[in-house]
């Protein structure tokens, strides 16, 4: 079965990385890339997220600029490929483009229509963004870049949110992680995680800094945050009857 599917949304069609799960239908995750694109790192995170019983879908966001874009994430050269991508990227179509993905997975056959965004990075501002500009069941961002800078949009999230953060992240200062809790200080569909002696990126599959309790730890609370929100035991059972 392919494992590339193809979004019809607003602006033109684009392409999407797909991991299924072996009971169908199941609640969904979009997952939404850094800098690098569907890469391995991506592509790995959605394969075991259906192993956990998701269908796991990563919508190709750089399509405009450069479709099928596939950066490693320990190359020097890459990564100042992705920083330019990332710097020409238009972060309100790129709602737009993550909106329109979530509404062709709710109608997908495999789909039980509950679905969820999870991004890392500019991935993790985008399923922020996407939470409180339109409707999704959940959200989780691993440590979202320039949260801080839309803040005024916090308003409108009504939609459960997991944050993960490293408390030595390089990338977001300790006073742009400390406004965002102040931001959600207060909201119970909000839950943001700190980690110890992390750097940006600890749950990264082969990067820098990645960290494999830290890892576990945040993927072990975001799949259970997942479980509950999209009632995944829920949607099993009704499959398994």
């Amino acid at each position: 079965m392919s494992d590339q599917i193809s979004i019809q949304g607003r602006d033109g069609n684009f392409s999407a990385y797909i991991a299924r799960p072996h009971i169908v239908p199941a609640p969904a995750v979009v997952v939404l890339h850094e800098l690098f694109g569907v890469n391995s790192d991506i592509r790995k995170t959605c394969d075991e997220l259906a192993e956990q019983g998701f269908l796991a879908i990563a919508p190709d966001l750089y399509w405009r600029q450069e479709p099928g874009i596939s950066l490693s994430v320990r190359s020097e050269d890459d990564w100042q490929h992705g920083v330019r991508l990332n710097t020409a990227f238009n972060r309100d179509l790129g709602a737009n483009d993550v909106e329109d993905t979530v509404l062709a997975v709710t109608k997908m056959p495999e789909c039980t229509g509950k679905v969820a965004v999870m991004g890392y990075c500019i991935g993790g501002l985008m399923a922020y963004l996407t939470a409180a500009r339109f409707r999704v069941d959940a959200a989780i961002a691993y440590h979202g870049g320039d949260t801080d800078k839309y803040l005024d949009e916090a308003a409108g999230l009504k939609s459960p949110m997991l944050m993960h953060f490293g408390e030595e992240d390089e990338f977001i200062s300790k006073e742009a992680r400390q406004k965002i809790k102040e931001a959600f200080a207060g909201r119970p569909n909000v839950t943001i995680y700190s980690y110890p002696g992390q750097y940006h990126a600890f749950a990264r599959h082969g990067g820098l800094h990645y960290n494999a309790a830290a890892a576990a730890l945040a993927n072990g609370r975001t799949v259970k945050f997942l479980r509950r929100e999209l009632m995944l035991q829920r949607s099993l059972g009704a499959v398994a009857s």
